[in-house]
């Protein structure tokens, strides 16, 4: 189990929405392969590519961040940029292994990217289809501002979320 005390670790005061046993630090290129391994298995249909990943994780002020079962094996990450505009950030992708959903994982990698983004406004997309990850958005004070249909390869409609967290 990862120690606390771990200069790496980013938990801080533990919270309600992380349990004890996961830890949250910040993915490093020695991630990349769990981390595409997870990224196809969350997203068959439109997982970004070894390229992808590799340019969110070397792109300067970007946030990545991963939370680890208590394995040690990778469970879950985040990945977030901030955009040219000073006042907004993205939230590129958010990935639970299914196997870890349901614990609060998502909520808590969510809430620690958007700190670590420091902006006001945090946008997102996600599938139409995709309701556990629209409901979870939406109790995290996002709201709907726009539709994009045949935003993914497939002609899925895209749904882009925005929160504003004062600023």
């Amino acid at each position: 189990m990862p120690s606390a005390k771990n200069a790496d670790t980013l938990n801080g005061p533990r919270s309600a929405a992380l349990p004890r046993e996961y830890a949250v630090r910040r993915v490093t290129l020695l991630d990349l392969r769990a981390m595409h391994r997870l990224e196809h298995l969350i997203f068959p249909r439109d997982a970004y590519t070894y390229f992808d990943l590799t340019l969110l994780l070397l792109l300067p002020g970007a946030v990545n961040l991963k939370v680890t079962a208590p394995d040690g094996t990778l469970a879950g990450f985040v990945s977030g940029m901030r955009a040219l505009n000073p006042r907004r950030g993205w939230i590129v992708t958010l990935g639970i292994d299914p196997a870890h959903q349901r614990r609060g994982l998502g909520r808590h990698l969510l809430t620690t990217c958007e700190q670590r983004l420091k902006r006001p406004c945090i946008r997102l997309t996600v599938r139409a289809g995709n309701t556990p990850a629209i409901t979870l958005y939406k109790h995290s004070g996002y709201q709907l501002i726009r539709r994009k249909p045949g935003y993914y390869l497939d002609g899925e409609t895209g749904l882009i979320m925005e929160k504003w967290r004062g600023g």
